[in-house]
């Protein structure tokens, strides 16, 4: 004999007695007028078999004093899976009577009962066995096809109306017993099963009648739905429509910005090219001038380096002269030796006389050969400034080789901006097209929702294109940004060469002032020969500070021999001049001598 599984037998039992209360409790409740209240006894033997079903398989909790084993905890868990039990939850927690969670189980059962909405309530659970594991044991009836069958029949409870008052009523204290005498059958209970018929025709339309209301229900919501997404989706494309709109003023507007940028850098640039070619014309005759001025400076010291050959001529005849003189000299010393044997004594001062002359006539010798070494060290200097101007011509004719290179770059330039206002012109006609075309597309837009969504994408690829013709524009300007910058550079360039070309004249000009003193002290060694015969003069090495103002030597202080008292000054202390009747020109004298040999010519001693 097969022994049967002691939970299948506790199952099909419980699931026999929901099945006979509820229908007892329709059929009662049909008869009675299908409003019930707390106190009605069906409705009460219902509830207790309710606790049993949902007791059965319960895991036993611990618990701090004792074991719990109650049916709250799965009940609470619907609050989680179906929103709308949140207000049933939350009521049953703020009973004040209630203080065992059975009772509020108890109280949750009969609300949920009032609402109608038990069966959809332990679906819910039922559906989620993974939590239920928690709660059940896995022979529970909540976790096999029994429970599914008792929310099955709990839909039929939908017929009834129950009115029920939970907040004073003793919930926590009630025992749950079966009363099986109920469920027995009867010879009255035979006889009205016509009337049980009709009653079940009867439960069958509500309940069709309560699902068609259901589906309606559910049909209008969706509709409600979709007729608040359709309004959203309304609203987002006027929303859309007008950015549009929006985005293609600003586009507009940006167009216009950017035809009037380009019509003012045409304009600049222009004035721009003018200005820089009447400041290359101008550079240009500035340096033919300079190159005129260079070469008369290059002719003068030429001519200069003859006169000073020149000069050295005369002052190698002079010195012949001179060596004639003192021969002619001794033999008249010869002679008044002869003639005058009384004056011995002035005989001794002129040989005295005559050793000074030898002695400045060595000087002279020592000096002719200093201004022989200072000639050469000048010719070297010369031929450096000539190599100097050699290289002076190459730079200018590079200067006009990148002067033309400018000139042809320029005008590709100008080539190049005449290109670009074609295109301009055609982009600005094909805009122009494109915005009309865009306004026949708002128009379409307008009428049909679909199609925008097809034009705004033509519209997003034409503003995708207009942002690049943008970035052309913009990187061409920079281009004509970076040729002004090469052009500055040029500019800066031919500046440099012009300091240099300055450089070179203020050189050429300390050149041809050294030349002119070097003739001045050619002359000066002249007359310092003629006037000071008998003068001991002190030597130009030696010689470091002027005599009158203690001022060192230098460019701008040039040493200068006095003829009268052989002594050396700077050329501002010894400006002064006096004519003599032995040289053609006038000799050069410090301070202190020109005002005594004044003294002396005012007083007739010569």
């Amino acid at each position: 004999v097969a022994v049967k599984d002691p939970t299948a037998v506790e199952r099909a039992n419980l699931l026999n007695m929901a099945k006979l209360s509820i229908k007892g409790l329709i059929e009662s409740a049909l008869s009675f007028g299908r409003t019930l209240d707390s106190d009605y006894p069906p409705l009460q033997q219902f509830f207790v078999v309710m606790e049993h079903c949902l007791k059965h398989g319960l895991k036993v909790r611990k618990s701090f004093l004792s074991y719990n084993k109650t049916i709250w905890g799965p009940l609470e868990l619907v609050e989680k899976l179906y929103p709308e039990a949140e207000e049933i939850a939350a009521s049953v927690r703020d009973l004040p009577g209630l203080k065992t969670p059975l009772g509020r189980a108890r109280a949750w059962l009969r609300l949920a009962l009032m609402q109608k909405k038990m069966a959809d309530y332990l679906r819910c659970l039922i559906i989620q066995r993974d939590l239920l594991s928690e709660f059940y044991e896995y022979h529970a009836l909540m976790m096999e096809e029994e429970g599914a069958v008792i929310v099955g029949l709990l839909v039929g409870l939908n017929v009834i109306d129950a009115n029920l008052c939970v907040k004073g009523e003793d919930l926590d204290s009630q025992v749950g017993v079966i009363d099986f005498s109920v469920y027995l059958k009867s010879d009255d209970d035979i006889g009205g099963k016509e009337r049980d018929v009709q009653i079940a025709a009867i439960l069958d339309q509500k309940n069709y009648v309560e699902e068609l209301n259901r589906q309606l229900n559910s049909t209008v919501s969706s509709l409600h739905a979709r007729v608040d997404s359709l309004e959203k989706s309304n609203t987002k494309l006027i929303e859309e429509l007008a950015i549009a709109k929006n985005n293609i003023i600003k586009l507009q507007e940006e167009n216009h910005q950017l035809r009037s940028e380009n019509t003012l850098i045409l304009m600049k640039t222009q004035h721009q090219l003018e200005a820089t070619k009447v400041d290359a014309e101008a550079e240009l005759q500035t340096y033919k001038h300079s190159r005129q001025g260079l070469d008369e400076m290059y002719s003068e010291a030429r001519r200069q380096l003859r006169e000073e050959s020149q000069l050295r001529q005369d002052m190698e005849s002079e010195l012949v002269v001179q060596v004639s003189m003192k021969h002619e000299i001794e033999l008249a010393m010869k002679l008044l030796e002869k003639d005058i044997h009384e004056k011995q004594d002035t005989l001794i001062g002129l040989r005295q006389q005559l050793d000074e002359v030898k002695a400045i006539n060595m000087e002279m010798y020592q000096k002719l050969q200093v201004s022989e070494d200072a000639m050469k060290e000048k010719n070297e200097i010369i031929s450096r400034l000539e190599d100097k101007t050699n290289q002076i011509n190459v730079t200018m004719k590079q200067l006009e080789q990148r002067l033309q290179q400018a000139e042809k770059a320029q005008m590709e330039a100008e080539a190049e901006d005449e290109k670009l206002k074609q295109e301009y012109v055609n982009k600005s006609e094909s805009l122009q097209s494109e915005f009309s075309q865009k306004e026949k597309q708002l128009l379409q837009l307008e009428t049909d929702l679909k199609i925008e969504k097809e034009w705004r994408q033509t519209l997003e690829d034409d503003l995708q294109k207009e942002k690049e013709t943008v970035s052309h524009l913009r990187i061409e300007t920079q281009e004509i940004v970076n040729l002004k910058k090469e052009f500055l550079k040029l500019q800066e360039k031919n500046k440099q060469l012009k300091r240099i070309c300055e450089d070179q004249e203020a050189a050429l000009q300390e050149l041809a002032s050294k030349l002119s003193e070097s003739k001045l002290k050619i002359e000066d060694i002249k007359e310092a020969n003629k006037a000071l015969q008998g003068q001991v003069w002190l030597k130009d090495k030696e010689a470091t500070h002027c005599k009158l103002c203690e001022k060192e030597f230098s460019l701008s202080k040039r040493k200068h021999h006095c003829r009268n008292c052989g002594e050396i000054f700077c050329n501002a202390c010894s400006d002064n001049e006096l004519p003599l009747p032995s040289s053609p020109k006038p000799v050069r004298v410090c301070d202190s001598c020109h005002a005594m040999l004044i003294q002396r010519c005012s007083s007739n001693v010569p």
